[in-house]
Parts: C-alpha cells; structure tokens; sequence
C-alpha cells in the first residue's frame, strides 16, 4: 500500500514505485474509474494501446489471418508485388 497526500490545490504525487507499476512518464494522463465505490488509477495511454491492439486482433481474424505468421507471409507478398519481383 502507498499513501498520497492531497494539496490545496486537489493534487497528490503520485509515488515512484506506483508510477513504475503504471509505466507512467511526465506528462502522461491516468484514468480515475470507480468500482463499487472503489477508486482505481489506470494509465489512459496502455488502456488505448490494448483497445488497439485487440481491434487489429479481431479485424486481423476477419481477414482470415489465424497467426502473426500468415500476416507475415501476407505482407511479403503484398511487398513483392509493388517492387515487382
């Protein structure tokens, strides 16, 4: 467990080993959700990247592409037939 203490102003420091766990850098925005009348911090930037990524994922799968391999392979067909060879 950490502790933060609230300024005047509403803010709290976020401590280093708290920031760590995040992947958290300068500048960058947190999510505050609320669960059951818990508070959670999330890192918006990793919420958006995994949002991303399953995405690709699924649209990756609708095209027919079972693995990383055929997606692979795919693209360099794709790349041989613009440099034509």
């Amino acid at each position: 467990m950490e502790v933060a203490k609230l300024s005047s102003k509403g803010q709290i420091t976020i401590p280093v080993s708290v920031r760590n766990k995040l992947q958290l850098k300068t500048g960058d925005k947190i999510v505050i959700l609320e669960e059951n009348g818990r508070f959670y911090l999330e890192n918006s930037a990793l919420i958006a990247f995994n949002r991303i990524s399953k995405d690709f994922e699924n649209s990756a799968k609708e095209a027919g592409f079972d693995t990383e391999d055929d997606m692979q392979e795919y693209m360099k067909e794709i790349r041989s037939e613009v440099r034509g060879y």
